[in-house]
């Protein structure tokens, strides 16, 4: 019983430092998932992020405004893609932070939704806000490096239906979400956008 709790921790061990195992049962596959995923390191970043994006005036009160199109699910009816850059955390002035790449993609839907209606009403129609954000190289090099998260409207983390928190590496290795999706377009840094 010591030898196998031992071998637990040093499996949890490696899947922390990054290192995958091979011949991984589903729930260890499953577990691996869960500490690359939505884990309190990635929670509290997700708030450090959010936070650097209102500064930048991308996100909250004052958030600047992109052009409205046409969306698609998973995101929503309508969405509106803003690209920039920001520093997440630091001291002052960003100094010791990380400088990245940030997508942010508003997500609106509700009754009534449209272009024109997200137009003359943003708050009232948006319902969440996903993001990727790219990290230092080696943070998920197999994923290009994004950071991946989705809001809700006031800025607090959304959740799947199983109560997990949706920040960090979402849902890698699962066969549908964020990564899954968006690996359609690996070749292009996982965006199906041109950034600007």
């Amino acid at each position: 019983m010591i030898k196998f709790r031992n071998l637990l921790r040093a499996g949890a061990a490696l899947a922390a430092a990054g290192i995958v195992m091979t011949g991984l049962t589903v729930n260890d596959a499953r577990s691996q998932m869960m500490k690359d995923c939505c884990d309190d390191a990635a929670v509290s970043y997700s708030k450090d992020l959010w936070s650097a994006m209102e500064k930048a005036g991308l996100v909250g009160k004052g958030a600047k405004d992109d052009k409205p199109y046409k969306g698609q699910a998973p995101h929503g009816a309508v969405l509106e893609t803003i690209h920039s850059e920001v520093v997440v955390g630091g001291y002052f002035f960003g100094i010791g932070g990380q400088k990245g790449k940030v997508v942010v993609k508003r997500n609106y839907g509700g009754d009534g939704v449209s272009i024109d209606a997200v137009s003359k009403d943003r708050k009232k129609f948006l319902k969440a806000v996903t993001v990727m954000f790219k990290r230092e190289a080696g943070y998920d090099k197999d994923n290009g490096d994004w950071f991946w998260a989705k809001y809700k409207a006031d800025g607090s983390l959304a959740t799947n239906p199983k109560g997990m928190m949706l920040a960090g590496r979402v849902m890698k290795g699962a066969d549908k979400g964020c990564i899954a999706c968006h690996s359609l377009v690996k070749d292009r840094d996982y965006l199906f956008r041109k950034l600007n």
